[in-house]
């Protein structure tokens, strides 16, 4: 039986209003403040690479799949006027109440630590998460910080067996298991659409990848022996039938993208 799980993805932006204030930019636009981000972190790199540092990332979606008692949920958090205060606020006030085990492609690498400095950055108190034992001794050996705990389990990491040179995308992983991957959009498309005021395609979009992070997730329970025999293909009914009735045009490509397996009852 799966319980109190929740699975979370977030999208970013540049952090343009931050580094006005590190760079001194403040006669630019947006995205010429972006451009500069980029040309500094290609300088830093020596072109290696224009993927900002972590701090410098802005979160306009989060999105989740919680598994809670019987019930299956998939949403974002906020609406789409929400500012990024009240998204992590909303994030970390989940942890508080639940204490769910959280689930994440990289978010280890990427996610976690985004959401790290924005709670910073916006005063967000989030003492459950930051547990390690001092208040609750069940954390001292099984906490959120923890690379090697479970309470967060980032799948990239864990099936990689920790080692970065084995890490595989989640489009990749999710693809050869039959799922639907990547759609609508790729991370690198989140700033234009941002810029364009798409914020409900990139909710979307954020909405598919924690769908096919969740299904990953589930045949990872499989392969632990956590689901046995017909619950795996249970959980998976349940997840086409959430989507079936929420009847959202990205759930209707989701599904279309994604064919019943041969035997098994969609």
């Amino acid at each position: 039986m799966i319980n109190n799980v929740f699975v979370f993805d977030i999208e970013t932006v540049p952090d343009v209003a931050g580094a006005r204030r590190l760079y001194d930019l403040t006669d630019l636009t947006d995205e010429a403040v972006a451009k500069v981000m980029v040309a500094k972190r290609q300088q830093e790199t020596d072109g290696a690479s224009d993927f900002l540092r972590h701090h410098l990332h802005r979160i306009v979606a989060i999105s989740a799949v919680f598994r809670h008692d019987d019930r299956l949920s998939v949403w974002s958090l906020g609406d789409e006027s929400a500012d990024e205060a009240d998204l992590v606020r909303r994030f970390f006030e989940g942890v508080e109440r639940y204490t769910p085990t959280l689930v994440s492609w990289n978010g280890g690498g990427f996610d976690l630590p985004v959401l790290h400095y924005r709670a910073l950055i916006h005063g967000v108190s989030a003492p459950r998460y930051w547990e390690t034992g001092n208040d609750d001794t069940a954390f001292r050996y099984n906490n959120y910080l923890g690379r090697f705990h479970w309470r967060h389990i980032d799948l990239m990491d864990v099936l990689a067996g920790y080692q970065p040179r084995a890490s595989a995308s989640l489009d990749d992983i999710a693809t050869l298991l039959g799922f639907p991957g990547k759609m609508g959009m790729s991370g690198k498309d989140v700033w234009p659409s941002f810029l364009a005021g798409e914020i409900t395609a990139i909710r979307n979009y954020c909405e598919t990848d924690v769908l096919n992070t969740w299904l990953v997730y589930l045949a990872f329970e499989r392969m632990r022996g956590h689901l046995l025999g017909t619950q795996y293909d249970a959980e998976i009914a349940r997840v086409r039938a959430l989507l079936v009735e929420a009847d959202k045009p990205h759930f209707r490509e989701f599904l279309a993208a994604w064919p019943p397996r041969e035997g098994v009852a969609p």
